[in-house]
């Protein structure tokens, strides 16, 4: 997969392009992906045509915790078959920019755009005029195809990322997770830890995701880590270890069941299904690792009979 970035001077031929934010991939946003990969079988390249940071940073001192961080999305999106990724630098010219002109300058003259897919709330350019509206008009004088498609729902609830990150956020994994379409995933290289959970018979890997990657609440969830290719359950803690001295960050360590091998300085994606506790600090090592083996069964039992 190409993947450009922080560039405006690129020079693409016979584009099926999909156009939105996509934090979290999720199921709506899969629409648009499979989409445009249909269109390879006609020769055409799948583009995936988004923002280098969250638009919602330009506007606010804090910055948007992502669902995905950008390395993240690069990573998944290159397992899907995507052709091109584009993170176009959203800067004050950008936000200033026409919508006409971002469809001929971009989408035309840059994109050589064939086929275009969004869904029915898009919008884009200065003050957010440009919508579906303009996209069918200018797709007459273009001759490009514009697919446009509805909300989708689980449920009653429409599906969007800023809904997903709310249920992340209260550690509503498996409603997350049904909207995402794929289990919440940290990626990430697996650093030394203080070697505690060895010491206490629970030998952990350890994460320590990007100040803005987007995290659940402090606890322990059942997980499966994907090493390699292949996936192994386990139960994963998310926070500062307060019962061993608290940590300046918070770290994402797991425990991969019926694991034993070094993993230091090895890629791995720890993928998050249920929250089973809060993060709390305990009183000694023993009544940690003691509620450790009562984690250890959660995890077992919470696999058993379901696929990962």
């Amino acid at each position: 997969m190409e993947y450009i970035t922080g560039r405006i001077d690129f020079k693409l031929h016979n584009s099926a392009v999909s156009l939105g934010k996509f934090d979290g991939l999720h199921r709506g946003h899969q629409l648009l992906l499979n989409k445009i990969l249909e269109q390879k079988k006609q020769g055409y390249q799948a583009v995936m045509f988004t923002f280098m940071y969250h638009p919602g940073n330009l506007f606010s001192d804090k910055e948007i915790d992502l669902i995905y961080t950008e390395d993240e999305k690069r990573y998944l999106l290159e397992q899907s078959g995507l052709d091109v990724l584009i993170s176009y630098p959203f800067t004050e010219e950008t936000v200033s920019m026409e919508p006409e002109t971002f469809i001929s300058e971009v989408l035309i003259q840059n994109l050589d755009a064939r086929m275009i897919a969004v869904g029915s709330d898009f919008c884009f350019g200065h003050n957010r005029k440009g919508n579906v509206a303009l996209l069918r008009e200018m797709s007459e004088y273009y001759g490009y195809e514009l697919i446009v498609f509805d909300k989708i729902k689980a449920g009653e609830q429409v599906i969007s990322s800023s809904y997903i990150r709310n249920e992340i956020i209260k550690g509503h994994m498996e409603n997350a997770n049904a909207m995402l379409g794929n289990p919440f995933t940290v990626m990430g290289e697996v650093r030394h830890g203080r070697k505690i959970g060895h010491t206490l018979g629970f030998p952990t890997t350890n994460l320590i995701p990007p100040v803005h990657k987007l995290l659940p609440p402090n606890g322990v969830y059942a997980s499966v880590t994907k090493v390699n290719g292949i996936k192994y359950p386990g139960i994963t803690n998310i926070g500062f270890n307060p019962t061993v001295g608290t940590t300046p960050e918070r770290r994402v360590e797991t425990y991969i069941f019926d694991f034993d091998a070094d993993l230091y300085g090895v890629s791995i994606e720890v993928s998050l299904y249920c929250l089973e506790r809060h993060e709390i600090k305990f009183n000694t090592l023993e009544e940690l690792k003691e509620q450790m083996k009562k984690d250890v069964v959660f995890g077992r039992e919470y696999f058993k009979c379901r696929e990962y």
